[in-house]
């Protein structure tokens, strides 16, 4: 399981403060988004804590978090069972048959059918049984019998497919591989000629290679109503005559060994320089709040004046949040926001 996004103290401290709102008829309206902008986290994901706990609390219908769980616990146990029944179903057709043939036991051997390939390896005496139960010409034959033409370009490829996946920081897929194999060079080498892609996803089952997905991409903006929003007062228009007379602050984020880690900045846009930033692991509205509040503190000690200077950002919620609002209304910033769903609107060259 991931990294949760929000701290259990945080979840159960929004929860109380909504809780708490939601009994009080005078505060009621509108508290979920409203604490949620204070305490940095996404309305939503506060709107589904409150109702588990109204849940828990018995004050709303639904499961409760133990009843879930522990159906969750029953469905996992019934799997197992069925898996165990299907095993013994299968040793018990296999043992009580007598085959006169050299066809292989019948067992399913689909890796996605019950009791397959995964359920036969745990049933004692089945290969002996079967290799008892074919013709001594034929096991002799099995033995004897010279590689075919098919089994030895399969082992070449499978030589190539593994230097290739090894060359390539053992990423890539079938997908990928088809192609590799079959480009020029690559082909020249091998020399097995053209490679179908079902061909290499055959033998990269066989050699345990698969590709690595590549992860999602993390929304750093989750922009509020616009009626909560001032107006764009840049337009597109990033030009500055003079220092501290247009700001730009964006988030990114970077991806490190430890996971997602994100990074606030503030921009003079007259310099092109970064007077202020910060980097964390999670949205929290004190990560952009201490971009802003090292680049007012870098401004207000060289004696500089910061009254009258436009902050331009988009229309996330860190941004927007009322502690971030208050410290732009400390220095007498005027706040600007752009279009949602727009990045150009916030994007400085």
């Amino acid at each position: 399981m991931g990294q949760k996004k929000y701290p259990d103290e945080l979840r159960e401290r929004a929860t109380r403060m909504t809780l708490e709102a939601l009994s009080d008829p005078a505060r009621a309206k509108g508290s979920i988004r409203r604490i949620a902008d204070e305490l940095g986290v996404h309305p939503e994901a506060l709107r589904t804590w409150v109702k588990k706990a109204q849940i828990d609390q018995g004050t709303r219908p639904g499961t409760t978090t133990d009843e879930t769980q522990r159906i969750k616990e029953l469905e996992k146990e019934v799997r197992e069972l069925r898996r165990a029944n299907a095993i013994l179903k299968s040793a018990s057709a296999c043992l009580s048959r007598r085959s006169v043939s050299a066809r292989p036991v019948d067992l399913p051997v689909h890796r996605d059918q019950e009791g397959g390939v995964r359920g036969r390896a745990d049933l004692p005496g089945v290969d002996q049984r079967r290799s008892q139960d074919r013709p001594e010409h034929v096991t002799h034959a099995a033995k004897t019998r010279p590689p075919s033409a098919r089994s030895l370009r399969d082992e070449t490829l499978k030589t190539e497919i593994s230097k290739v996946h090894k060359d390539n920081y053992s990423v890539l897929g079938a997908r990928k591989m088809h192609v590799m194999l079959n480009r020029p060079e690559i082909a020249e080498r091998h020399g097995a000629g053209h490679v179908a892609r079902c061909t290499v996803e055959r033998l990269m089952g066989d050699l345990g290679l698969r590709g690595v997905r590549r992860a999602k991409s993390p929304r750093t903006t989750r922009s509020v109503s616009k009626d909560q929003c001032p107006a764009d007062l840049v337009k597109r228009h990033f030009e500055a005559f003079a220092p501290n007379e247009l700001w730009v602050a964006d988030i990114t984020y970077v991806r490190t060994f430890s996971g997602w880690v994100y990074v606030a900045f503030v921009t003079d846009v007259y310099s092109r320089r970064i007077i202020g930033w910060q980097t964390s692991t999670s949205l929290y509205t004190d990560l952009a709040l201490d971009a802003l509040k090292m680049a007012v503190w870098q401004r207000k000690r060289a004696g500089a004046d910061l009254c009258g200077l436009v902050h331009h950002s988009d229309r996330g919620v860190q941004y927007r949040s009322i502690r971030y609002g208050a410290a732009l209304a400390e220095c007498e910033a005027v706040a600007s926001v752009g279009s949602k769903g727009d990045s150009y609107d916030n994007a400085l060259r």
